[in-house]
């Protein structure tokens, strides 16, 4: 019995023989005017989701007015996120990181702190980059369209990347070559990268300016039947030094959507991975790791190849050099290319490195992208992915810093609680000696405190910051070393790959050195 039966007083309208006569068989009336009831609510309450989920929708593709106010009362950093047809959500994630991290949306003429461009800015938006404020921070370099062109980078011939022809000037060397290598496949591209397709020698266009005829590698490692790529996502923070990070966390890998055996030529999908590949959590080898497990891309790729008998380290590792020999290579372009800007730390990028895998393991380099694909629309799953990568990167560079407070604005001691001298000093046992006191012409001496300019100070400061911020991010370049070999390093018996840097990556090397025999932790 309810309440209102143990006392009617409580309703006035209470009817003992009315209730009773309600609850006789057959009728419904009162029943059905309930679920009537119940229906329309939640009608209702649909309808109010369905219009917030518009609103919130809206509110990350039209540009914040102005910038909301802080907690402390300093203004809300702001990003300005620029692309052609931003409705279509392809850079929701984008959007929705950057709003959990504490930015307010804004445009091209709002204050904006971040300026995070679909394509590549230094033409179209040269005039507002051209006085950037020095906490201002714009995620593209000059000069990267040397390393994602793709014609410049398949004829550089750097290793890990498969031989190839720029046509139609090196027509004479690639028909030579092609007849001394008869057994070879061959693919023509340009840059933009559809409609690849094998074709015999004859049926290639060798007039075709602007292009480049490149060797197939024609025996991919398979997994259950399928080719795939590795997308490798790399963060450039700085070029003069360089330093160069991956977000080791996490991969996106690809299967073509059909099988590769019986081999047709004529039938891309067996051989060119599209839009519409397939993912990792439908490839029977991979799914119950990569669901069951709940690992990641990358863990449920070294995983499978761990089961069967594979060496994945060292696959990782020569991923790891192939990039770092794309940015050893392109670094005078890169620095050329940002010449004319006064502060160069107003840069950083994230590209994604495109690599296949031979039925050997070796690694091939096929392309960079610099504006890598970032919607989950295809594949909604890939949400988590897109969210990470672009998260950690975010951190990693310092972005998520302006939350707290503009750097343009930071006094010394906020400067010096996030890196201060005392954080970058480096190779005591050097440094204290009396040599080094009062002569800073050696190599060794050259890094310790008493002798840096104060432009390198606050390099190796925005490097200690980003070692601190990088989250699954890790260094690939200055190359990592184990402590043990740092505890034994010197320039005097440095590799020649350390004599083959220019003088502020070696000094950057030697700081990384440094901090790695004071603490394992920066020796990766």
């Amino acid at each position: 019995m309810d309440y209102s039966q143990k006392n009617p007083s409580y309703n006035p309208s209470y009817n003992p023989s009315r209730l009773q006569r309600l609850r006789r068989p057959g009728k419904l009336i009162t029943a059905t005017g309930i679920v009537l009831g119940f229906g329309i609510i939640l009608t209702i309450l649909n309808i109010y989701e369905l219009h917030k989920i518009k609103e919130d929708h809206m509110l990350h593709i039209q540009p914040a007015t102005e910038a909301k106010t802080g907690t402390f009362g300093s203004k809300q950093p702001v990003v300005w996120v620029d692309g052609k047809h931003l409705g279509t959500g392809y850079l929701k994630h984008v959007f929705a990181v950057f709003d959990r991290i504490g930015y307010a949306v804004g445009d091209s003429e709002s204050k904006w702190d971040v300026l995070w461009s679909h394509e590549y800015p230094f033409e179209t938006l040269s005039k507002k980059l051209a006085d950037l404020k020095p906490h201002q921070r714009v995620n593209h370099f000059p000069g990267t369209g040397y390393i994602t062109n793709k014609v410049s980078l398949a004829t550089s011939s750097i290793p890990y990347i498969p031989k190839a022809f720029k046509i139609p000037s090196a027509k004479e060397a690639f028909l030579n070559y092609a007849k001394q290598h008869p057994e070879k496949l061959w693919v023509q591209k340009r840059n933009s990268h559809r409609g690849i397709k094998i074709k015999k020698i004859n049926e290639l266009d060798l007039a075709s300016d602007g292009s480049f005829v490149q060797e197939y590698i024609d025996k991919p490692f398979l997994i259950d039947k399928r080719k795939f790529d590795i997308g490798v996502y790399t963060v450039l923070t700085s070029i003069n030094p360089l330093r160069v990070y991956i977000v080791e966390g996490e991969v996106l890998i690809r299967f073509c959507a059909n099988d590769y055996h019986p081999f047709d030529p004529t039938n891309t999908k067996k051989y060119v991975v599209d839009d519409n590949y397939t993912p990792v959590w439908e490839m029977p080898s991979l799914k119950t790791i990569y669901d069951d497990g709940m690992y990641t891309c990358k863990e449920t790729l070294d995983t499978y190849l761990e089961q069967t008998g594979r060496n994945h380290l060292k696959l990782w590792e020569d991923v790891k050099d192939s990039i770092r020999q794309v940015y050893l290579h392109k670094e005078k372009r890169l620095i050329s290319s940002s010449g004319h800007f006064m502060n160069k730390r107003n840069f950083f990028e994230m590209v994604r490195f495109d690599f296949v895998l031979d039925d050997q393991l070796n690694v091939y380099l096929m392309e960079v992208n610099m504006s890598p694909n970032l919607s989950s629309g295809h594949f909604l799953r890939n949400k988590r992915i897109y969210e990470h990568v672009v998260y950690n990167m975010l951190s990693l560079v310092g972005v998520i810093l302006l939350t707290l407070s503009f750097l343009s604005c930071s006094d010394l001691d906020e400067k010096d609680m996030r890196a201060s001298d005392k954080d970058v000093t480096v190779f005591p046992m050097w440094c204290s000696d009396r040599k080094c006191q009062t002569d800073c012409h050696s190599e060794k001496c050259s890094i310790c405190h008493q002798c840096l300019s104060r432009e390198l100070k606050d390099s190796f400061k925005h490097a200690f910051m980003e070692h601190m911020g990088r989250g699954s991010c890790r260094r690939i370049l200055p190359q990592p070393v184990k402590q043990e070999e740092a505890l034994k390093w010197s320039p005097a018996t440095a590799s020649q790959e350390y004599h083959s840097l220019n003088s502020r990556n070696k000094i950057m090397y030697s700081w990384f050195v440094g901090k790695c025999r004071l603490d394992p932790g920066w020796c990766y």
